[in-house]
């Protein structure tokens, strides 16, 4: 049994449960800081702690998953928050060093994040000064990234110096100075993969946008990796979220020595260029690197794929999924559900090639007319992977991990939990419970989408209610059904949701 060690970027269920999950009943021995190292939300995990846990964790392991921004900062929200100096950063990456050289033969994968800029105002996981100016910061840091590049109008040139004549000076130089941090951070990270301490890298792109802050400081790193001559040991694409699952089945794959080649089917000859929300470049470009990044290749031959990836990809203008239920003509039209679907019993049943669905047409959750046509088709439980959460790449990450570990160890309860675990999270709450229990609910209780009665209260009796009612109506037939274990709120917020679910045949 191969042991790997793991440090998640934070302590929600999708980084510190989902690989976890992807592991159980298999010969990987995955192991975790407890939660109380971890931090909760604002606040930092024990940084001192967790290193003297990862040394000595790390002297008999085969292979190391570590984030970066948890071991410096205590997580991903701390990351945007904190006070270090990049000096401070380069002497705790220092201990990298320590580890290599007590266990050489140990292959150490890390992952360490662009700073994201959101485009709205909120200080929910951002400085306090975000809720007055954030939707300023960004398209301040927009506009300079167009006049930078010589595409900003002369209304667009007018408009960023206004901003900065508006924007209080104080917060615009907190903000720059700890992006200026983060970029030197993953500067200083390639020089680790140069010496050969870190094998391999991802530099994830969280909430990005073609233009602003996010994109300039992506153009610094890249220029930093192409310096070092590390295009084919670094990878950097949209992503955070999925980072953990992804790592590890790249690090299955190179352990089983398998190089899995992956067919791609899509709904619509218009998804592959679509630029999904909150990302940066087209579909197909962002689906090669998850491809790549998990170990694997895309062919153009079904015939020699271990695995087909079904996408049911977005067209333009791609829509939250929270508004499927009053979709546009061109939504219906330039999309093919009908043949997608039809395709994806075909493999499954006649073909039986394995075949992982990317359910990705909207973002933040499922599409419910698909879920209900692989229903129809009792296909839901057939297939070796499936994902329809938060953005593109989270989605494409967590299926393609699951179909990475599927195709190396086959049928198993834990696999069909986790197929379990993605409809009822992904469809079932993702897409129908969360807005309705935002909108009809939480505002009788006295709550809001950012505030409820913590992790296990009413508002987590309610969702778990609700999804039950879900589950009975849209996912279970006379073969499967699923037993909800466990619902929590990890956040005390209505983005996320914490589910152990069981699947029952």
């Amino acid at each position: 049994m191969q042991k790997i060690v793991y440090v998640p970027l934070d302590e929600r269920p999708c980084n510190y449960s989902f690989p976890n999950l992807l592991t159980d009943q298999t010969e990987v021995n995955l192991v975790r800081p407890s939660l109380n190292l971890m931090g909760e939300k604002k606040k930092p995990g024990d940084i001192e702690q967790l290193w003297d846990w990862l040394y000595k964790e790390s002297m008999d392991a085969d292979g190391l998953i570590l984030s970066i921004d948890t071991l410096l900062f205590g997580g991903i929200i701390p990351s945007r928050l904190h006070q270090l100096s990049l000096e401070d950063c380069e002497k705790i990456l220092n201990k990298l060093s320590r580890i290599k050289a007590g266990n050489s033969n140990v292959k150490i994968y890390a992952f360490n994040l662009i700073m994201r800029c959101p485009q709205y105002s909120s200080n929910d996981e951002e400085p306090d000064y975000y809720e007055y100016w954030g939707k300023e910061i960004f398209r301040y840091g927009e506009l300079s990234h167009l006049i930078a590049a010589n595409l900003a109008s002369l209304e667009e040139k007018k408009e960023c110096e206004a901003l900065k004549c508006q924007l209080p000076k104080e917060h615009v130089e907190d903000y720059l100075a700890r992006r200026k941090v983060n970029v030197g951070v993953n500067q200083l990270v390639l020089e680790y993969v140069s010496k050969g301490i870190i094998d391999f890298l991802i530099i994830p792109q969280d909430d990005s946008a073609p233009y602003g802050w996010t994109a300039m400081d992506q153009q610094a790193v890249r220029g930093a990796i192409a310096a070092h001559h590390l295009e084919l040991d670094v990878y950097m694409y949209p992503g955070a979220d999925e980072v953990g699952c992804t790592l590890l089945a790249r690090m299955l794959n190179a352990f089983k020595d398998k190089r899995p080649l992956i067919y791609p089917v899509f709904s619509s000859s218009q998804g592959p260029a679509v630029t999904p929300l909150y990302e940066d470049r087209p579909l197909l470009e962002t689906l090669k690197y998850q491809i790549l990044a998990a170990g694997g290749l895309m062919t153009t031959n079904m015939q020699e794929a271990d695995l087909v990836l079904f996408v049911n990809a977005p067209v333009e203008p791609m829509l939250e999924a929270s508004c499927q239920g009053d979709l546009s003509t061109t939504y219906q039209v330039n999309r093919n559900l009908i043949d997608f679907v039809e395709q994806l019993e075909f493999t499954v049943k006649k073909r039986t090639i394995p075949c992982i669905v990317a359910d990705v047409a909207f973002a933040n959750g499922s599409d419910l007319e698909l879920l209900k046509l692989m229903k129809y088709k009792n296909i839901l439980f057939s297939l070796a992977g499936y994902a329809g959460w938060n953005t593109s790449s989270n989605s494409l990450g967590t299926c393609i991990a699951q179909g990475m570990f599927y195709n190396i160890f086959g049928e198993s309860q834990a696999h069909r939990n986790f197929l379990a675990l993605r409809y009822v999270e992904d469809a079932g709450y993702c897409s129908y419970v969360r807005n309705d229990v935002t909108n009809n609910r939480l505002p009788e209780l006295g709550y809001n989408y950012f505030r409820v009665d913590g992790k296990k209260g009413v508002v987590a009796n309610i969702v778990q209610s609700q999804l039950t009612s879900f589950i009975q109506e849209h996912l279970i037939d006379d073969e499967n059904s699923i037993h909800i274990k466990e619902c929590t709120m990890p956040w005390s917020r209505m983005f996320e949701v914490g589910l152990t679910v069981e699947h029952i045949k």
